[in-house]
């Protein structure tokens, strides 16, 4: 079971969303893509951008989303 859970890690993704606006984030597939392609790019090299050493590259990419250390971008953006 993945913790935070998907909704917890969409409300982070849309906390700075101003009300009336429309969410960067709608679906789990959005969480799962962003994360994938985080895990990638550690895997591939890129340093954790938080202090988990021990966790597997996935983990690690949640609890960077989680923190609110990467962002999502729409697609206007």
């Amino acid at each position: 079971m993945l913790h935070p859970s998907y909704s917890d890690l969409m409300k982070v993704v849309n906390s700075e969303v101003e009300p009336g606006e429309t969410p960067v984030v709608n679906s789990r597939y959005s969480i799962v893509m962003a994360t994938a392609k985080r895990a990638r790019q550690i895997i591939g090299g890129d340093e954790p951008l938080v202090d988990n050493k021990s966790a597997k590259p996935l983990s690690i990419a949640v609890d960077e989303l989680n923190q609110g250390q990467i962002k999502i971008l729409s697609d206007e953006d």
